[in-house]
């Protein structure tokens, strides 16, 4: 089955750097302009990895992780936070609520990928020949 990746950033360049990463790979992916859109793609896609990011305007970063974590049909999705310097100071909350990772920005495709490996297994996209 493939896997699904959901990118939740009010950033369309980051949202687009995440679709263009992992183009080569058999996966599908989502996204989300805030953590208020993201419950939506959630309930249709129900993502296998989430890549959230901190700071958007709704619902943070923050609030939707802790409501992800606190719904017991969520909970188990693996979510890898999108951060910037200026979130140094939730980073230990982050953990604490379940966070698996962090990935700071701006980051490039090969660090996102990086991180998406060390979640999720991905596996290269098989075209078909003519």
């Amino acid at each position: 089955m493939r896997p699904n990746i959901l990118t939740v950033d009010d950033a369309r360049a980051v949202r687009m750097l995440a679709q263009s990463a992992l183009s080569a790979f058999d996966c599908d992916t989502t996204d989300a302009t805030n953590g208020y859109n993201a419950f939506f793609a959630i309930e249709s896609a129900r993502p296998d990895l989430i890549l959230l990011d901190i700071s958007m305007p709704i619902m943070d970063g923050v609030e939707t992780l802790t409501r992800l974590k606190a719904a017991p049909e969520l909970r188990a999705i693996p979510v890898i936070m999108l951060t910037s310097r200026a979130d140094h100071a939730v980073l230990p909350q982050l953990t604490a609520l379940g966070a698996v990772g962090t990935l700071l920005k701006p980051f490039n495709e090969a660090a996102l990928l990086e991180k998406i490996r060390s979640v999720l297994e991905l596996k290269p996209r098989v075209t078909k020949k003519s």
